[in-house]
């Protein structure tokens, strides 16, 4: 897996992750288990920096590494 998420992308994603586990473990609506599902993706690919739907649509958010000469 290539890694195609920017450092600050996966911070929004893992910091997001953690708020929707807390809501989906600690609520009592029907649908916090979908909290919780959405949760541990985002905080999957905030962990491994690559997301799939990324590399479906071609999207990146990392920024190309630049030379140094």
């Amino acid at each position: 897996m290539k890694v195609n998420e920017s450092t600050t992308d996966r911070a929004i994603r893992t910091a997001l992750a953690i708020v929707l586990l807390i809501l989906g473990l600690f609520t009592k609506v029907p649908v916090a288990w979908l909290w919780d599902v959405v949760g541990i993706v985002a905080l999957l690919t905030g962990l491994t920096g690559y997301c799939p739907l990324y590399q479906v649509f071609g999207i990146s958010t990392k920024r190309p590494a630049t030379k140094t000469s």
